[in-house]
C-alpha cells in the first residue's frame, strides 16, 4: 500500500517529472476516508431543434454558446476559456461545471454529492435552468446514447483545441472515432476510494461488470431515424474507436496489480497534446513514456503534463483522482439517476462491495472482452456462460439495492437512494433495456421522428 497522500500544489504540476512517484503522484493523493467519499456524476445531453431535429451549432443566435451565455448572466455560472482571447468552452459554479463535447453535446460535471437525493436534485435544477431559453430557441434535450438522426457531416465541431487534434489523430485508430466524438452520449459517475488496496478492488469489479452495465443501460436503438438492428449504437461505435486507449484494461484483471500496472498502461499510449501557456502542442507521434524520457521539442514532460494524458485515455472504467465508470449511455429522465445509484450502492456498502466482488469471481478476461463485443447488439439476451446476461444484471442490481438500503440516506419524503434504481430493477427483472421501451410501438407510430424525440427529451415540465 502505498504511502499517505501529500498535497499537490499548482507548481508542483509545472515542475518536471522526476521518477516514479510523480507519476503515482495523481492516484496517491487522491485518497480519502471513507467520510469523505462523495459522489461525482457526469451527464451529457444532444441538443436538437425540434423544428428540424438538427444538432444545434456551437455558434449563431440559437447556438450552444448562446446557452452558456445565458446561464451565465443569470444563473451565475463563470465562462471558462483556453487562453485570453478563446471562445468560451466551459461554465464552472460551486464544484460543479457545464462542458462540451465536440459536437455540442452539452454535459453536466456534477458537484461533489454526498447522495443521489442530491444528484437527482442538482440534474433536475440545471434542466430548469436551461428550459426557458431552450423553449425560446425552439431547442428540445435528448437524453440518449446516439444521435437518433444526424448523420456526421450535420455537425459543427466545438472549437476546443483537443478536439481538432482528436479529430486528425483517432479516425487513423478506428473508423467510428468520429462518430464517438460527434454522435454519443454518456451518464457516468466518479467515485472514491480510501487507498491503492480499495482502489483496485473497485476498478476490478467495475470492469468485469463492464458489459453488463452497458447491457443494462442500453438507450440507442436509433441511427440516422431508423432502428439499427441493435441496443446501443454507442456500445458498437465505442469497439472501434482506438485500441490502444480503450476497453477493459487487461493488466489489471490480476489480483495482484495496482497503480503501477495502470501507469505502465498509460505511459505507452500516444499522446495527443501538451499545453503551454494554455496553447495545445501537438505530439501524437509520441507515447507518454518516449515524452517522459527524452521531451518533445525542447520541451520537458511536466506533471499538469502527465495529468492531461491520463484524462486522454478512454478505458471503459478510468483511474483518475476518482474512479470513473464510463461504459453506459445517456438516459432519459426517468432513469438519469440510475446509473450512480447502482455504482454507489455497489461500490460504497462494505458488504454489496464483497458481494460484488464474489458475483464476478472466477470471470476471465477474454470471456468479458467477448461478451463486450456483443451487448450492443443483443443487451440483456446476450448470453454468458451459457445463460442469458439478464441473470447478472439482475444479481448485481439486487446487490446494489442492499447495499443503497444499508446506506439509509432519506430524502425529504422518507425515501432512501433506492428511489432513484428502482426504474432500473424493473426494467432488469423483465429482461428488457431502456433501448427495448423506445422501441416498443414504433412499428405503428405514424411520424416515428416526433415519436423519438417524445421519448427521449429530457424536459421537465415543473
Amino acid at each position: 500500500m502505498r504511502a499517505a497522500a501529500v498535497t499537490t500544489t499548482e507548481s508542483r504540476d509545472l515542475e518536471p517529472i522526476g521518477g516514479r512517484d510523480d507519476l503515482l503522484a495523481p492516484f496517491v493523493e487522491a485518497y480519502k476516508p471513507r467520510i469523505a467519499w462523495h459522489i461525482g456524476p457526469e451527464m451529457e445531453k444532444f441538443g436538437i431543434f425540434e423544428a428540424t431535429r438538427t444538432p444545434v451549432p456551437y455558434a449563431g443566435e440559437r447556438g450552444i454558446l448562446r446557452v452558456l451565455e445565458e446561464l451565465a448572466a443569470s444563473h451565475g455560472w463563470a465562462p471558462e476559456r483556453e487562453h485570453d482571447g478563446a471562445p468560451v468552452i466551459a461554465l464552472a459554479r460551486d464544484g460543479a461545471s457545464i462542458t462540451l463535447e465536440p459536437g455540442g453535446q452539452l454535459e453536466l460535471s456534477g458537484a461533489q454529492s454526498e447522495n443521489v437525493h442530491q444528484v437527482r436534485a442538482e440534474e433536475r435544477a440545471h434542466i430548469r435552468e436551461i428550459g426557458p431559453l431552450s423553449r425560446a430557441l425552439g431547442i428540445r434535450w435528448l437524453g440518449v446514447g446516439f444521435h437518433p438522426f444526424a448523420s456526421r457531416e450535420d455537425f459543427a465541431w466545438v472549437p476546443k483545441q483537443r478536439y481538432g487534434i482528436m479529430r486528425q489523430y483517432l479516425p487513423t485508430r478506428g473508423g467510428h472515432a468520429v462518430d464517438m466524438m460527434l454522435r454519443t452520449c454518456t451518464v457516468q459517475v466518479n467515485l472514491d476510494y480510501a487507498s491503492e488496496a480499495d482502489a483496485m478492488r473497485k476498478m476490478r469489479v467495475a470492469l468485469a461488470l463492464g458489459p453488463a452495465t452497458t447491457a443494462m443501460f442500453a438507450n440507442s436503438p436509433w441511427k440516422e431515424g431508423r432502428a439499427h438492428g441493435g441496443l446501443t449504437y454507442r456500445g458498437r461505435v465505442w469497439l472501434d474507436v482506438d485500441p490502444d486507449r480503450t476497453g477493459l484494461l487487461p493488466a489489471l484483471w490480476k489480483r495482484a496489480a495496482g497503480f503501477d500496472e495502470y501507469v505502465e498502461w498509460a505511459l505507452d499510449i500516444p499522446m495527443f497534446l501538451f499545453k503551454r501557456d494554455g496553447r495545445a502542442i501537438v505530439n501524437t507521434g509520441q507515447t507518454f513514456r518516449s515524452f517522459w524520457k527524452s521531451g518533445f521539442e525542447g520541451n520537458t514532460a511536466r506533471l499538469e503534463d502527465w495529468k492531461l494524458h491520463l484524462n486522454t485515455l478512454f478505458p471503459e472504467v478510468r483511474l483518475k483522482k476518482t474512479i470513473e465508470i464510463r461504459g453506459a449511455d445517456m438516459q432519459s429522465r426517468e432513469l438519469a439517476c440510475a446509473l450512480p445509484a447502482m455504482w454507489t450502492g455497489l461500490l460504497y456498502d462494505d458488504r454489496a462491495l464483497d458481494e460484488a466482488e464474489a458475483l464476478v469471481d472466477g470471470w476471465t478476461y477474454e470471456e468479458v472482452a467477448d461478451l463486450r463485443t456483443r451487448v450492443w447488439r443483443d443487451g440483456l439476451r446476450a448470453t454468458f456462460r451459457g445463460k442469458p446476461l439478464a441473470g447478472v444484471a439482475e444479481r448485481a442490481v439486487a446487490i446494489a439495492h442492499d447495499g443503497l438500503k444499508r446506506r439509509a440516506v432519506l430524502d425529504g419524503a422518507g425515501r432512501d437512494e433506492t428511489v432513484h434504481l428502482a426504474p432500473l430493477g424493473k426494467l432488469v427483472g423483465q429482461g428488457r433495456t431502456p433501448a427495448d421501451v423506445l422501441l416498443e410501438g414504433m412499428s405503428t407510430e405514424k411520424d416515428a421522428a416526433l415519436a423519438i424525440v417524445a421519448r427521449t427529451s429530457l424536459a421537465w415540465e415543473e
